[in-house]
């Protein structure tokens, strides 16, 4: 019997405990899922394996820190973070549908607090000319929306995080103790219904926990895109990136604005989201 250790051969297959063409085969994930959206039944069909097989590979890859494990899937946690300048000009007609349909929500002697986005900088463009309401904001793109504005504006103070254009930090957790807003709009790079807003590190996603626990009604807002970047029906179903390795938990009744289908909210629904579909047009 040829000693383990010392067999050429056997060396070849196997390496750190992993055969040479497990080892091939993950590496290869890892480069699927930093090209973006990627499904546990595409990854199967692609390497000719079984469901279980990738799970396991996820899993491995996960304890590497090579990937970010997400609710019934991974990414490649190395996805480069988009500026809100980027995403300005993507899905602008489900964010403009959206923006409107949340500024309806708003009635005279509101005080309203919005998150840094680019769809919650649409609600501050729908509210630009009120005079009758309050604004309250950490985010760069509505503060220049808002800049030259009639509507009165609170800048919420903190450190400047790039590349999302958000204010945030101690001093910005400790002003916002001060304040009770009605209405409090979040926006979100990506949503699971049960983890709530996931987020690039954690000081962003302790500030939205804080914002939405801080506001009498907390809304996300949130195209059909961003309902896609945390797998939403279980194990099997759903996208497995974008997503970051960090989560905001939203309070029971936190009312989601999108724009996707009914079927695709049924998951919200059951965890008690308040989910408001618009029509973009």
């Amino acid at each position: 019997m040829r000693n383990f250790e010392t067999d050429p051969k056997r060396e070849g297959q196997l390496m750190n405990g992993e055969r040479a063409g497990t080892r091939e085969r993950r590496r290869r994930m890892v480069e699927l899922l930093a090209d973006g959206d990627v499904s546990v039944h595409r990854l199967a069909a692609e390497f000719g394996v079984s469901l279980s097989t990738v799970r396991r590979d996820l899993a491995s890859l996960a304890d590497r820190g090579r990937i970010t494990r997400t609710y019934g899937g991974a990414v490649d946690h190395r996805l480069p973070e988009r500026s809100w300048r980027d995403k300005e000009g993507v899905q602008r007609a489900e964010k403009a549908a959206i923006a409107r349909a949340a500024a309806e929500l708003v009635r005279p002697g509101d005080v309203v607090l919005l998150d840094a986005g680019t769809t919650v900088a649409g609600v501050a463009h729908e509210l630009r000319d009120r005079t009758d309401v309050t604004l309250v904001t950490n985010g760069l793109s509505t503060l220049l929306e808002l800049a030259d504005a009639d509507v009165e504006l609170v800048v919420l103070g903190g450190r400047l995080r790039r590349p999302n254009e958000a204010l945030l930090g101690a001093r910005t957790l400790r002003e916002l103790r001060g304040i009770t807003p009605d209405l409090v709009f979040l926006g979100v790079d990506g949503l699971d219904a049960r983890r709530g807003i996931n987020c690039p590190d954690h000081e962003q996603a302790a500030l939205k926990e804080a914002m939405a626990e801080c506001a009498r009604a907390p809304w996300v807002l949130a195209d059909h895109s961003k309902l896609g970047s945390a797998p939403l029906g279980g194990e099997d179903v759903g996208l497995l990136g974008p997503a970051f390795p960090y989560w905001a938990a939203m309070p029971p009744g936190t009312g989601l604005m999108t724009t996707t289908s009914s079927a695709a909210l049924a998951a919200y629904e059951e965890e008690r989201w308040n989910v408001s579909a618009v029509h973009a047009y």
